[in-house]
């Protein structure tokens, strides 16, 4: 039996001063790379997170409460996302569990008029390592999304950015090229696997509502505070390297009615600036391996 490749081995480390700066066209300084997550909670297993933890600490199911909370997203919130998107010009990234287009076709077919970018996120919502047949989700997955956009998804999350140590060779193998769970840097990185090589975007467990709302409680007004100070560090590293901004929203949190207007507010604040790129995880994938090509073609390393 093989030893399994762990995390480390898959990459050299390589502090971000000592690589050749990227640059992005035109001067721009920063990519806004927003990801919307749209899950689905199969009421019949233990919901995904709670809202309202049960009482006197006894678990029941069905998890009506928080099945409902989740489903108050796809109903209500979504919608609120969509409305700013269309306005502002945007197209996000859509991390969507593959099961979203079998059971809201409603959301999934509005995503994809809108052209938002569809990103796999497992079939429905539930963590890598108890997935009887790793292998098999994830080529149900692509081929549900791929059916129902008529394009095969380039970018992969995994639910809660779970993954085993086997988990990249089988995304490269099933023709992913590039993840969002490795949330280690602020550039895209090359990782190894058996299978062929995989990008990794800088995806953020910081600036997402899951860990800052619903497990560090913070105010709602904190989305708007914390992306703000990470944008103008960013944008003002910027000047001397390309940097990405991600900020990960789910409807059923950023899309509640007392914190929608601070998601607003986000993009208020970043669009003031010049050098400002709106891009999803395809366009930031395609810039970056443009930028390696032309990197080994002049002979830099």
């Amino acid at each position: 039996m093989t030893s399994p490749t762990i995390p480390r081995d898959r990459c050299d480390y390589s502090a971000i001063v000592d690589r050749p700066p990227l640059k992005l066209p035109g001067g721009a300084r920063v990519v806004f790379w927003t990801i919307v997550n749209l899950e689905v909670w199969d009421i019949a297993k233990a919901m995904a997170r709670q809202v309202l933890p049960a009482p006197t600490g006894q678990p029941l199911l069905p998890d009506v409460p928080n099945w409902s909370w989740h489903e108050y997203g796809m109903r209500v919130g979504v919608w609120r996302f969509f409305d700013l998107y269309q306005r502002l010009g945007i197209q996000p990234t859509l991390s969507i569990n593959a099961r979203v287009c079998e059971d809201y076709p409603r959301v999934a077919q509005e995503a994809k008029d809108r052209g938002w970018e569809f990103m796999g996120h497992s079939y429905e919502q539930g963590p890598i390592h108890k997935e009887s047949d790793q292998r098999a989700m994830i080529g149900r997955s692509l081929d549900i999304l791929e059916k129902f956009t008529g394009r095969r998804p380039l970018g992969w999350l995994g639910p809660g950015l779970t993954q085993t140590y086997e988990t990249p060779e089988l995304l490269a193998e099933a023709g992913v090229k590039y993840i969002g769970d490795w949330v280690y840097d602020d550039e895209p990185t090359v990782i190894q696997t058996a299978k062929g090589p995989l990008v990794t975007l800088p995806y953020t467990v910081e600036l997402n509502d899951i860990p800052m709302m619903i497990v560090q409680h913070h105010e709602s007004d904190h989305l708007l505070k914390r992306t703000i100070e990470s944008f103008d560090r960013l944008y003002e590293e910027g000047r001397e390297r390309a940097k990405i901004v991600a900020l990960a929203i789910h409807p059923y949190i950023s899309g509640q009615p007392f914190r929608i207007k601070y998601l607003e507010q986000i993009y208020d604040y970043v669009n003031r600036f010049d050098g400002v790129l709106h891009w999803n995880g395809a366009q930031i994938l395609d810039w970056y391996l443009a930028t390696q090509s032309g990197a080994k073609a002049g002979g830099k390393p």
